[in-house]
């Protein structure tokens, strides 16, 4: 199934689609992290470098490429650490304002041999720029990160963590190294498998400035933005795979996609597909166009795409019948990552009100 506006996508645009698709269905599913597809959509197509600029050794492409990728990656639910490294953990980096940081790390971060991941989120669970989990403090050397942070996308298996930390009445940002003794992983379990989210606790580990954490807010925003893209094209794949079934599925002497009821049911899903496409795709030409409502667009799609795909995800398993539930059903899996992605990156609920509070003003 091509984007709703397909024919806005470039040559080149339209070929990264193509190439990204075509690998993930001849790798197929890999039992390791990140696995084989991973390592070749590094190695043969760039996807961890993608919009890194140049003169850090990424593609310099832009946001709607990214989408592309993320898309693509959604589509095939496939575990990998775009998301968390490529996209949001890339994006805290260039926007630290430190530019030896990010000519050393971003190389590797780049060409896949690296992951790194943000540890950012504190024990209230909110991905708010002004609430972190950790603290740093001044020692000779360098710095002593104190604190934890949950629903660390790729956390437990890193080769780098950066760290956002509170110093007195600011927020900056720390590379530590996650061998350390006295930082703690352990990979959380949640209901979506294909995802890796971690806590990490550090107790007093030396950590290393890499400029501030005034990019966290456009980080996220990019983040939820990609990860919209990912929820469209599993909602388009989990579509799909509905309908296919509906044509092949007989009851009563005949396909239930011959159904009339079932078949406005279709058709509503596929309203509901296309247009979460096209929000998701204008949001990231926002993006790339450096348009001033990024923030609140951002917010706009994380809610509407994650309902849409928790709908779809929803019909999926009932049009199927009883087979949908079943653990040898894809079904299901979809299913779980409907609901582990529409809360990472803060619930709808969540994104809705900060629409609302842009719209008409904080809450009295």
């Amino acid at each position: 199934m091509k984007p709703a506006g397909h024919e806005v996508l470039t040559e080149e645009q339209e070929a990264l689609r193509v190439a990204v698709r075509g690998l993930l269905d001849r790798v197929g599913s890999d039992p390791e992290y990140p696995g084989a597809a991973w390592q070749r959509l590094c190695s043969e197509i760039g996807i961890a470098g993608l919009t890194v600029p140049e003169r850090f050794g990424g593609a310099g492409a832009g946001p709607v490429e990214r989408h592309v990728v993320a898309e693509e990656l959604g589509r095939a639910l496939a575990p990998s650490p775009f998301l968390g490294s490529a996209v949001l953990a890339a994006g805290a980096l260039l926007g630290s304002g430190d530019d030896a940081a990010c000519g050393r790390l971003l190389p590797a971060m780049a060409d896949g041999s690296l992951i790194v991941a943000l540890a950012w989120v504190g024990p209230e669970g909110h991905w708010d720029p002004a609430e972190v989990g950790c603290t740093a403090a001044p020692a000779a050397g360098g710095w002593v990160i104190e604190g934890a942070a949950q629903y660390v996308l790729d956390g437990d298996i890193a080769g780098l963590l950066l760290v956002p930390a509170k110093i007195g009445g600011e927020i900056g940002l720390f590379e530590v190294r996650p061998d350390q003794p006295a930082v703690t992983r352990e990979l959380a379990t949640s209901m979506d498998g294909t995802r890796r989210l971690a806590s990490v606790r550090f107790a007093g580990v030396a950590g290393q400035r890499v400029g501030t954490a005034a990019a966290l807010a456009r980080a996220r925003d990019a983040a939820c933005i990609a990860l919209s893209a990912e929820q469209v094209g599993a909602a388009g794949r989990a579509l799909e795979l509905t309908v296919a079934y509906a044509k092949e599925r007989v009851q009563f002497g005949r396909s239930i996609g011959s159904f009339q009821a079932l078949q406005h049911r279709m058709a509503d899903l596929h309203v509901l597909v296309q247009s979460a496409r096209s929000f998701s795709y204008a949001a990231a030409e926002a993006v790339a166009q450096e348009a001033a409502d990024v923030e609140l667009r951002a917010a706009s799609v994380k809610a509407y795409c994650s309902e849409a795909l928790q709908r779809v995800a929803a019909e999926m398993i009932q049009l199927h019948g009883a087979i949908g539930v079943t653990w040898e059903h894809q079904a299901q899996l979809f299913f779980k990552r409907a609901h582990g992605a529409g809360q990472l990156f803060g619930s709808p609920a969540e994104h809705i009100g900060r629409v609302a509070e842009a719209v008409i003003g904080p809450a009295l």
